[in-house]
């Protein structure tokens, strides 16, 4: 396993762990949404290595770099034109496409600096922020891990992931404040005193009967945009991220 790949197998490994604590730990006081500084502090300086350690080893060239720019930029401007619209968003896309071209590091950085810079823009800063940088990283992340395939057949496979993607991503948030959303008094509640499957149980009731319609929108809107933009976007990627090569002829 190479530098790259280890650092930001750490980065989603801590993710997870910020996660998923309330599922495996009993008891409730263990952390909180106070507490959403300290996952941020992790947040910065995972975002940092990754990139770094592409830097270093030459997968994120100068070309590279900019185009996470430039994708950060749009998904900047995109994010507040949909979010909040029953589910639909505008930006999964660009996380899953870029991630597939440029790879697994890059598309954890787009998407947890593209959450990042929305959020400051549209003033959307607070105790989610860090849990959002690091689930959209996730989705960027795992789209340039998915098989190779070409044609028709990477685009079904892209959009499926979409659909899946835009699933996990409202699990995920859901996860950060279902022990709180809720008193004691409820079926749907978080009890630490219970075990793993008893609150696993809980967690898929509270996530069917809060936030189902907003998970399918997010999921079909990826999958929507992903047909209809992705052949053109890959293609424009793909063309992007080519390295220039220089062949010195001798002359006659």
């Amino acid at each position: 396993m190479n530098r790259q790949n280890a650092t930001l197998i750490l980065a989603l490994g801590i993710g997870l762990v910020a996660f998923m604590w309330p599922v495996f730990l009993a008891d409730q006081s263990a952390m909180s949404p106070a507490q959403a500084p300290l996952v941020f502090a992790l947040v910065l300086p995972l975002l940092l290595a990754v990139v770094l350690a592409e830097l270093t080893s030459g997968g994120l060239d100068a070309k590279a770099l900019a185009m996470l720019g430039v994708l950060a930029a749009i998904g900047t401007v995109l994010r507040p034109l949909s979010a909040g619209t029953a589910g639909f968003d505008l930006i999964f896309f660009l996380f899953i496409l870029a991630g597939r071209v440029y790879g697994a590091n890059f598309g954890f950085a787009l998407g947890a600096i593209t959450l990042f810079t929305s959020a400051l823009l549209t003033g959307g800063v607070g105790p989610w922020l860090p849990y959002q940088m690091l689930a959209s990283g996730a989705v960027g992340a795992f789209a340039g891990w998915l098989p190779r395939a070409r044609g028709k057949a990477e685009l079904a496979i892209l959009a499926g992931y979409g659909v899946v993607a835009g699933f996990a991503f409202g699990w995920l948030m859901d996860l950060v404040f279902w022990p709180y959303s809720l008193g004691a008094q409820t079926e749907l509640s978080y009890d630490p005193s219970l075990g793993v499957l008893s609150n696993l149980q809980r967690f898929v009731l509270f996530n069917l009967a809060t936030s189902m319609g907003w998970n399918l929108g997010r999921a079909v809107a990826n999958a929507a945009l992903v047909l209809i933009v992705g052949t053109p976007l890959l293609r424009m990627l793909r063309r992007a991220a080519r390295r220039p090569s220089f062949i010195i002829e001798p002359v006659a």
